[in-house]
């Protein structure tokens, strides 16, 4: 005899949401250094994009902290949020100095990582 199961409606936890909008953010700044080499518009919309995406991974850095002490979740997030954060640091210092050599190839390992993190399962509470 077959026996239904259904499955648990999906909900995405406040450190998912953080992630997701971090990766738009850096996604959204690939977008923009396409428009920085045919604008005169693209380099105020880069600037921006970097504040949005420096502030959405402050914001993942939060939502991390979050998850693990008064959540009860891994410690995990915090680490990898705070490795973001140098990143985002190295990225902006990078970008204001103008060495795209450095610049491109990080925005890129970024947006990977940012992937990465983003398909990534929740772990599991601590009972």
């Amino acid at each position: 005899m077959a026996t239904l199961t259904t499955e648990k409606p999906r909900t995405f936890t406040f450190l998912q949401v953080t992630v997701g909008l971090q990766t738009l953010a850096i996604f959204f700044q690939a977008v923009t250094a396409g428009v920085l080499l045919s604008s005169a518009h693209g380099e105020l919309l880069h600037g921006i994009g970097a504040r949005v995406m420096y502030g959405a991974t402050m914001l993942y850095v939060i939502a991390a902290v979050l998850a693990w002490r008064p959540g009860g979740g891994s410690p995990r997030p915090v680490l990898y949020s705070s490795g973001f954060l140098v990143l985002a640091s190295v990225q902006v210092v990078l970008g204001i100095a103008r060495v795209p050599s450095v610049h491109v190839p990080l925005g890129v390992t970024m947006f990977a990582l940012s992937l990465l993190a983003l398909s990534r399962r929740p772990s599991a509470r601590r009972s």
